[in-house]
């Protein structure tokens, strides 16, 4: 592969060829979004993201920008923005790696084995510091509220709105019309 525009095609097609379901942004190669399910025996397991990927001119030699667009407690994922602080995809990826490699090894493994030294989100950090089944409930938590198929669908733009989101009662209002739910 000589040019980064193969590679990246390439690397975007055997994302597409997967399991996982993928949404183009923009008619470019460069964003999408990546339907990630929570990986079983975790507290993330039921849980269903949405991922945001932005790929650099440079892909593969430099890494893709990745974030999840609906809510997720955890240490090195920031509540607000959505962003990941994983060493392998900021600073130690090679173009030997894929897409595939970051939806089946990277995203997982950082869910499966989070590290509250290096937090994005400080709570979460304390809270699996000082009290590991609290922390696990409150990822339950959030996995209910917020990362259901229903949530998936309602983040078609840009980030959630998450500070209109984090409204208690503007989130649990179940009056709302629901897509493709019609009212009895």
């Amino acid at each position: 592969m000589s040019s980064p525009s193969k590679r990246r095609e390439m690397d975007l097609m055997k994302l597409m060829m997967s399991d996982y379901k993928v949404e183009m942004i923009n008619d470019g190669m460069h964003e999408f979004y990546v339907e990630f399910h929570g990986p079983k025996d975790s507290p993330y397991q039921g849980g269903l993201w949405r991922i945001r990927v932005e790929l650099p001119d440079a892909y593969p030699y430099k890494s893709p920008s990745i974030g999840f667009v609906n809510r997720i407690f955890h240490p090195n994922v920031d509540e607000m923005s959505g962003s990941v602080c994983l060493d392998v995809i900021n600073q130690t990826w090679s173009p030997m790696f894929d897409l595939v490699n970051v939806f089946e090894v990277f995203l997982p493994q950082l869910l499966l084995y989070p590290n509250p030294s290096d937090p994005l989100n400080g709570e979460a950090a304390a809270l699996m510091m000082r009290d590991k089944v609290t922390y696990e409930l409150r990822v339950k938590e959030y996995c209910e509220k917020y990362a259901k198929p229903e949530d998936i669908g309602a983040s078609t733009g840009e980030n959630l709105s998450d500070e209109e989101m984090s409204d208690e009662e503007g989130y649990a209002s179940s009056d709302e019309a629901v897509p493709d739910h019609p009212d009895p």
